[in-house]
C-alpha cells in the first residue's frame, strides 16, 4: 500500500519487515532513495510488540491538495493489541511520515523512550553532516563532507543531513517539521547503512523523551521528511517543512513585517564619531540614524542594554535598562526617523512572566525580540518556543530565536517568527578561522534548505584568507564582498541583521561604499525561489523572486571558476540586467548592465571564495 505524488515520480510505501516491525520505503523515478526502513515507538512501560497491519484508506478532497495522503491502521498481533496510525504522504518534491497512537480507554500517561525509526540507504551516499557530542548545544557547526559508511558511531547528527544518491544529479535531505508536545530529533549512525532516529532527552531523565499526561493529546510524532530534488541546488526551493506544518494560530498577522536591520553587535559596537561608543543611547542613535537613511525599517539591539542588577554574571533585568540607556526614548526617536527597534532577551529572563514584558515591550513601540541562549530542542524546550511565540503574537512582538536549534516549521504556525539562528554565521569570524568559503557553499546545500537562517550576512572587511586573523572588534571575512552581497539572496531570512558598522557601508560624506547599494536595493522576503545552477558543495546560484524583480545570487567556494547561469526561470522577453561580481581585490566589485532574453544564458567569472549579483528586470 503506497501513497503516490501527483506527479507520479515519489511514492511512499507502508509495509512489515519479518520481525513484524512497520516500515516504510521511499522510492523516487522508480528507484528506492530510502530503502525499506523500519519505524515505530519504544514506550518505556510496555514495549510494542509485533505490528499488523488491518486497513488504510485515503482522505478525502486530496484532489486540491500538493500531496496524495494515505492513511494505515496496525495493531500490535498480542499482548493489549494497542493501535498505531501512519500518517504517509507524497509530494512532487518528496515524502513524509508520521506515526500516532491513538487514544484508547485503557490510555493513561504515556511515557516515550524513543523511536524505533531508521532511514536506510541503498548505497554508500555523499552527504553533508554537521556533528555534536552532547543533547544540549548552540547548533552551530560546519556541514562537512562524509560519506554514510564513514558517519560516526555514537555521534549525534543535526538536520538536516544532506545527501546525493548516486543517481544521476539527484539528491536528498532529511529532516523533520511540525514538533509539538514532543522533542526534537538527531540523527545517528545506524547498523545499516543509514542513519536512526534519536530523540533528545528530558532535562534530567535521559531515560525519557516525552511524557505525555493522561488528560493532554494524543502521541503523535513530527513529520519525518524526506525532502528530494532532481539536482543539489533545487533542494534549496523545497518548501516541504512549511507545507507539512501547522497552520497559523496567529489570526490576522498584517502587523508581521520582514525587513532589514542595522546591528552594532559583531562589530563590537563601533560607532564613528560618537564619543565614548558603547552601551548607551548616543551610540544607538548612530545606528538608528544609519539605518533611516539606507532604509532600514529595523535596528537589532543586541546584548548589553539591559539592566543587570547581580553584575555581568547575573541574569539581566531586561525590563530595566543599564546607566546611559532609555529604550522608550531610543524607541520613539527611531519612530520619528521610520525605524522600529527589537531587543535582545534572554530566555530564562522572560520566561516566568513573558505577557507582563511582552506588554511592557509592545508600550515602548519595540517591533520585535531576539532570544537567546536557550540550546535546547527537548519536549519542555519545545512546549517554550510555542508559548513564547504564541505569547509575543499577543503583544504584536515579531521573534529571532538565537542559540536555538534549526527551524522545524514554526515560521508557518506562528507567522512572527522571522528568523533563527541554528547556524554557523558570521559570528564565528570573530573568533575562529572556521567561516570559509566552502562552509559557506556547504549552507546552501544543507542548513539553508530548510528554512529560516540568521546568518547576519555583509562583513565589509574582506580579505583572503591568507590575511584574515580572527578578532572581535572590526572582524575580517574571509570571502570577498560579492559573497558577502549574495548571501542576501542565497540564505533564507525575513529579518536580515547587517553585520557590519555604519562606516563600512558609507564613507566620510554618507556616499556608499562599493557593493552596498544593493544591500538598500535587496528585499528581505521572497514570492518566488529557484536553484538555478551549482556543484555540490562548491558553488550555487540561487534565484528569488520580488515582485517583477529577479534577484540571482552566487556563493563559490576556494577554488576560482567561471560559471553558466541558465535564465529558464524568465518568462518571455528581455530584461535588463545589473550585476556586480568580483574585482580584483576580495574588497573591489565590478558593474555589468545590458539586456539578456529569456531561455539564454550568462557566464559569470567568480573569484576564489567570490560570488556574484544579478537584477533582472522586465525590459
Amino acid at each position: 500500500m503506497a501513497a503516490r505524488s501527483p506527479d507520479g515520480q515519489v511514492e511512499i510505501v507502508a509495509g512489515t519487515l519479518s520481525n513484524g516491525s512497520l516500515a516504510i520505503r521511499i522510492r523516487h523515478h522508480g528507484a528506492d532513495v530510502i530503502a525499506p526502513s523500519p519505524v515505530g515507538l519504544v514506550l518505556a512501560d510496555q514495549p510494542l510488540g509485533p505490528m499488523r497491519i488491518e486497513q488504510s484508506r485515503r482522505p478525502a478532497g486530496q484532489a486540491a491538495q500538493p500531496y496524495r495522503e494515505l492513511l494505515v491502521q496496525a495493531r500490535e498481533t498480542g499482548g493489549s493489541r494497542r493501535p498505531l496510525l501512519l500518517h504517509l504522504r507524497a509530494y512532487d518534491s518528496g515524502a513524509a511520515i508520521r506515526i500516532e497512537q491513538p487514544r484508547t480507554a485503557t490510555t493513561r500517561e504515556t511515557r516515550l523512550t524513543g523511536e524505533a525509526t531508521s532511514l536506510r540507504f541503498p548505497r554508500n551516499y555523499q552527504c553533508l553532516a554537521v556533528s555534536h557530542t552532547e543533547y544540549l548545544n548552540s547548533h552551530e557547526g560546519d556541514y562537512a563532507p562524509v560519506r554514510a559508511s564513514t558517519l560516526r558511531s555514537g555521534t549525534l547528527y543535526d538536520l538536516p543531513l544532506s545527501c546525493r544518491t548516486g543517481r544521476s544529479g539527484e539528491a536528498i535531505a532529511l529532516t523533520e517539521t511540525d514538533v509539538e508536545n514532543y522533542p526534537g530529533a538527531y540523527l545517528v549512525k545506524s547498523k545499516d547503512l543509514g542513519v536512526d532516529l534519536r530523540l533528545t532527552p528530558l532535562p534530567a531523565r535521559d531515560h525519557l523523551a516525552a511524557i505525555l499526561p493522561e488528560s493532554g493529546p494524543a502521541l503523535r510524532t513530527p513529520w519525518r521528511v524526506v525532502m528530494i530534488a532532481d539536482r543539489p541546488e533545487k533542494l534549496i526551493e523545497n518548501d516541504l517543512v512549511q507545507q507539512l506544518a501547522s497552520p497559523s494560530r496567529i489570526g490576522d498577522a498584517r502587523w508581521v513585517r520582514p525587513g532589514k536591520a542595522a546591528w552594532a553587535w559583531w562589530s563590537g559596537i563601533k560607532a564613528s564619531g560618537v564619543p565614548n561608543a558603547g552601551f548607551n543611547n548616543a551610540t544607538y542613535r548612530h545606528y538608528v540614524d544609519f539605518a533611516a537613511r539606507f532604509g532600514l525599517p529595523y535596528f537589532v539591539i543586541d546584548w548589553g542594554w539591559a539592566a543587570r542588577p547581580n553584575g555581568d554574571k547575573g541574569l539581566a533585568d531586561v525590563t530595566g535598562f543599564r546607566p546611559g540607556v532609555d529604550i522608550p526614548a531610543l524607541s520613539r526617536y527611531a519612530a520619528s526617523r521610520g525605524v522600529r527597534l527589537w531587543l535582545w532577551t534572554n530566555w530564562d529572563a522572560i520566561g516566568p512572566d513573558m505577557d507582563r514584558v511582552f506588554a511592557l515591550y509592545h508600550a515602548w513601540g519595540v517591533a520585535g525580540i531576539k532570544v537567546d541562549y536557550v540550546y535546547r530542542q527537548d519536549q519542555v524546550a519545545i512546549a517554550y518556543y510555542h508559548r513564547l511565540l504564541a505569547a509575543a503574537a499577543r503583544h504584536q512582538l515579531m521573534v529571532n530565536i538565537h542559540g536555538a536549534p534549526v527551524p522545524r516549521g514554526l515560521e508557518r504556525t506562528y507567522p512572527n517568527l522571522l528568523t533563527q539562528e541554528g547556524v554557523m554565521g558570521a559570528e564565528y569570524n570573530k573568533w575562529s578561522r572556521k567561516v570559509t568559503a566552502g562552509a559557506n557553499v556547504r549552507l546552501a546545500y544543507s542548513r539553508a534548505t530548510i528554512g529560516l537562517m540568521d546568518y547576519t550576512p555583509g562583513g565589509f572587511r574582506n580579505v583572503t584568507p591568507a590575511q584574515f586573523k580572527a578578532r572581535h572588534v572590526l572582524p575580517l571575512v574571509m570571502t570577498t564582498r560579492a559573497q558577502q552581497l549574495a548571501m542576501f539572496v542565497v540564505y533564507p531570512s525575513p529579518l536580515q541583521s547587517l553585520a557590519d558598522a555604519p562606516q563600512a557601508y558609507l564613507d566620510e560624506r554618507g556616499a556608499p561604499r562599493p557593493g552596498a547599494g544593493f544591500l538598500r536595493l535587496v528585499p528581505a522576503s521572497w514570492d518566488e525561489t529557484r536553484g538555478v545552477a551549482g556543484d555540490w558543495g562548491q558553488w550555487i546560484a540561487v534565484a528569488r523572486r520580488s515582485g517583477k524583480r529577479w534577484f540571482v545570487g552566487v556563493i563559490n567556494d576556494e577554488q576560482p571558476r567561471t560559471v553558466s547561469l541558465p535564465l529558464a526561470f524568465l518568462t518571455n522577453g528581455r530584461w535588463r540586467l545589473r550585476a556586480l561580481v568580483d574585482g580584483a581585490t576580495p574588497t573591489a566589485v565590478k558593474a555589468h548592465g545590458g539586456v539578456v532574453r529569456a531561455g539564454t544564458s550568462l557566464q559569470v567569472p567568480v573569484a576564489a571564495g567570490g560570488g556574484a549579483v544579478v537584477v533582472l528586470e522586465p525590459e
